[in-house]
């Protein structure tokens, strides 16, 4: 299905893969993705390996609607201890770095990180994407307008499929005029969208396959899914597992979720229909 090569080492994929979210914050929005200790960090990790995940994604910055930025310095003092300790423990992993910051990515990708997830598209760091080609690993460029303080004041689109994918034509095209060679891109599902547009996109995700990049889809137990259930995160496993499969179905090539056990199962049964 697609390859990346992360400094130089190439990882060929034949099928959708698992992106498991491990959460360095005190204020994600699902409170049990939040690790407090890197031991805690590193047990969640090992079983995320154990169940299947080929990406494992550390972030240290929460991006959660009207979420506090904190330093770059408190940043790094949370991702790079855990990276590094993923990294001497799961060597054949591929860690990401969930960061809008180039220093971070930086250090954190000296620190044993492959790839760079960051959401928002190199909007909040101009040397982003400068940092990304010189370290030589892919990059997630999510789209999103504003910021994560701001962004649920940003949801006025004409038509969103159109406008996030003329957003993605604009930022390849400075990703590799950058030197970016992997580039994967997140329709960024939560992010300066109503329901019904995060809904939409994902309806429409195989518009999105035309621009010949993976796709990376991160709707897990996100708000979307359980106020239209009526429920809580807590509760927003199978919801989940719903737009997962769908997503699969339409093109994702990348599954960023809490759960990777439920995630690879969907995995495994969406293949016999693609």
């Amino acid at each position: 299905m697609f390859t990346l090569d992360c400094k130089g080492k190439i990882f060929e994929f034949g099928s959708a893969i698992v992106m498991g979210i491990i959460n360095a914050t005190p204020d994600s929005f699902y409170d049990k993705s939040r690790k407090s200790t890197n031991d805690e960090a590193l047990f969640v990790a090992e079983k995320m390996v154990q169940d299947g995940a080929t990406i494992l994604d550390v972030g240290g910055q929460s991006t959660r609607p009207g979420s506090e930025m904190i330093s770059i310095d408190e940043e790094l003092k949370r991702v790079i201890p855990l990276i590094e300790g993923i990294h001497q423990k799961f060597p054949e992993v591929i860690i990401s770095v969930d960061t809008f910051q180039s220093r971070v990515a930086k250090i954190a990708v000296e620190a044993g990180a492959r790839m760079v997830n960051d959401i928002s598209g190199g909007s909040l760091d101009e040397t982003m994407f400068s940092t990304v080609a010189q370290l030589n690993v892919p990059y997630v460029c999510m789209h999103l307008k504003g910021t994560p303080q701001n962004m649920q004041t940003q949801t006025q689109y004409d038509n969103v499929v159109s406008e996030v994918k003329n957003y993605f034509i604009n930022k390849i095209a400075h990703c590799e005029e950058a030197g970016i060679k992997n580039i994967i891109l997140d329709i960024g599902f939560g992010f300066a969208k109503t329901t019904e547009q995060n809904f939409n996109l994902v309806k429409n995700l195989k518009e999105f396959t035309m621009l010949q990049k993976p796709l990376l889809l991160g709707v897990s137990r996100k708000s979307s899914i359980y106020k239209t259930l009526g429920i809580t995160a807590d509760e927003a496993l199978n919801g989940s597992s719903v737009l997962n499969t769908i997503g699969i179905l339409y093109g994702a090539s990348i599954l960023r979720v809490h759960d990777v056990k439920e995630a690879v199962e969907v995995i495994k049964l969406g293949n016999y229909f693609i």
